[in-house]
């Protein structure tokens, strides 16, 4: 996965971010499958909103996981 500073994170869209608060930055496709392994763990909600971000900005990662 590509590094991502602070200042690069800042400097980044709000469409480049998947869920709540700026919490998972999906710049590139690597961001994009760290930010469907991190949200396993979180609400229902959330998991919704992140794979659909996801799903949006890269049709081709989870493509099985957004009807679970």
């Amino acid at each position: 996965m590509a590094k991502l500073t602070s200042r690069g994170r800042k400097a980044l869209p709000k469409s480049d971010f998947a869920g709540p608060h700026r919490s998972f930055p999906i710049p590139n496709a690597s961001h994009a499958r760290n930010a469907l392994a991190r949200v396993a763990n979180k609400s229902p909600a959330v998991k919704a909103q992140v794979r659909a971000a996801v799903h949006r900005k890269f049709p081709s990662i989870g493509k099985g996981l957004i009807n679970r």
